[in-house]
């Protein structure tokens, strides 16, 4: 079975049937929001950001994700007419050039350059190349971004920097990662050896960052696809002409429902493969649900009777549901402290959050022969329980550190931006079953306002937990 990240983290229950491999089987009566891509006419990076767009992701999030990005990158997000269907469309610039089709691109670049060209492949050194080009005054250096060919250390290196919440790096992430397994596969290397061709591209970076953000912001509880209309014919690529699904491509759609309606095009890209294959949970059929809204994003070409779109449709299930909820497996680890100056205990804390733990606390506690102290709790990934324990007996006076096992389940995260008078402050929200049931303003933005306008920090609070109810009632 394809591997996926959901994008939320908690469901609830009414009752738990049982366990399996770290799972919970439940059973529950719940409304759930969620987006059905259709992608008959495939799926692209700049499709699934315009069909976004289209349902009420905020373009100024995108356009802000760019430019946190900082590689030199614009958005321009326009209305377009596929097959008499109106859409939204989303195209890259960089360098005041903007990204194409990549059989357009190839047809261009051999038009242009009637020159002749030398290429020096090395497989295994993850396909480095070396170019020998003639150019006229007129096509010298057309389409330079194109010819980026990023290794998987340094695209998330760029991730990584960008601010952006956490979980949709992780997500950029991933999709970069299927991405090069994928490759990797094809040519018989490690995947920290690729060079991305195409998918290297700044434009494929932005596609890949945007989507990770974008999916989040959309506040769905699932994301479900349908099978994927393929296309036909052959498409060229860095190492040649292929037929259509391209290699990557195909690689990244094991076990996936796919069909060709007869058009003779490159349907689905690596890239909106890649997006599926890490945002999408399943494969489906058109599902019973309360239609909410339907949203189509704009492929890059028009094809006569074919509406190139890609089209979501975002709804609500209500349903009794057996579902199998992730269960995170934590470890906890707890020491008895009574003879630990206060002011160490505060440096044993910060030491443990920085060295990975989840959340440390300290609870007073009386102990054997009367004496007051403080029982400190550590919770930490399995992985880490070694070292942070190592760490616990190192600064602190303990002789022993208790270390069990339990199982954590979290509500469903995300973040929004509201604007004050002061500047913007993000907003955790927290959500069960699509319905929101707590919020509240970023601790670090509201200070750092606070600092720089000499204004109350719970005054800054305030007004942006007051904006974000405003929003809310709005919507």
């Amino acid at each position: 079975m394809m591997k996926h990240t959901s994008l939320v983290a908690g469901r609830s229950s009414l009752a738990i049937h049982a366990w399996t491999n770290d799972q919970r089987l439940t059973t529950y009566d719940v409304f759930m929001r969620i987006a059905y891509l259709e992608c008959f006419s495939g799926i692209s990076g700049d499709m699934f950001l315009g069909a976004l767009v289209d349902a009420g992701v905020p373009p100024k999030l995108l356009e802000d994700t760019v430019a946190a990005l900082k590689v030199g990158a614009k958005l321009e997000i326009s209305k377009v007419t596929r097959s008499g269907i109106s859409a939204t469309k989303v195209d890259v610039w960089v360098d005041g050039e903007k990204d194409m089709p990549r059989e357009e691109y190839w047809a261009q670049k051999d038009a242009q350059h009637t020159h002749s060209h030398r290429h020096d492949h090395h497989h295994g050194e993850g396909h480095t190349h070396s170019h020998s080009h003639s150019h006229t005054e007129s096509t010298e250096h057309k389409h330079t971004h194109e010819h980026a060919h990023r290794g998987l250390t340094e695209i998330r290196q760029i991730i990584g920097a960008a601010a952006i919440s956490e979980s949709a790096k992780k997500n950029a992430i991933r999709i970069f990662e299927a991405l090069g397994t994928a490759e990797a596969k094809i040519h018989n290397v490690s995947m920290d050896s690729i060079h991305f061709h195409e998918v290297g591209a700044v434009d494929a970076i932005i596609d890949v960052v945007c989507a990770a953000v974008g999916a989040e912001a959309l506040g769905v509880d699932e994301i479900i696809c349908s099978p994927l209309n393929v296309g036909g014919g052959t498409v060229k690529c860095a190492h040649g002409t292929f037929p259509v699904p391209a290699p990557a491509t195909l690689e990244l759609l094991k076990e996936a429902p796919v069909y060709s309606s007869g058009v003779q095009a490159e349907l689905v890209t690596p890239t909106g493969a890649a997006i599926v294959r890490t945002l999408a949970s399943r494969f489906a059929s058109f599902p019973e649900l309360k239609i909410d809204k339907a949203a189509y994003g704009a492929g890059s070409r028009d094809f006569p009777g074919h509406p190139n779109v890609l089209r979501v449709v975002i709804g609500e299930v209500r349903s009794m549901l057996a579902t199998k909820i992730n269960a995170e497996t934590i470890s906890v680890l707890e020491a008895n402290l009574d003879d630990l100056n206060p002011q160490v205990f505060g440096y044993v804390m910060d030491r443990l959050l920085e060295d990975g733990a989840l959340d440390v606390f300290g609870m007073p506690v009386q102990m054997k022969k009367n004496r007051p102290g403080t029982l400190l709790t550590v919770l930490c990934k399995p992985e880490d329980a070694a070292k942070l324990m190592q760490l616990i007996f190192a600064e602190s006076t303990t002789l022993g550190v208790r270390r069990r096992d339990e199982v954590r389940q979290t509500l469903a995260r995300r973040w929004e931006s509201v604007r004050t008078e002061w500047g913007e402050v993000r907003i955790k929200i927290a959500s069960m079953n699509g319905t929101v049931t707590n919020y509240a303003p970023e601790y670090e933005d509201c200070r750092k306002i606070a600092a720089e306008h000499h204004v109350p920090l719970k005054t800054v609070m305030q007004e942006a937990a007051r904006a974000y109810a405003g929003r809310a009632e709005r919507h």
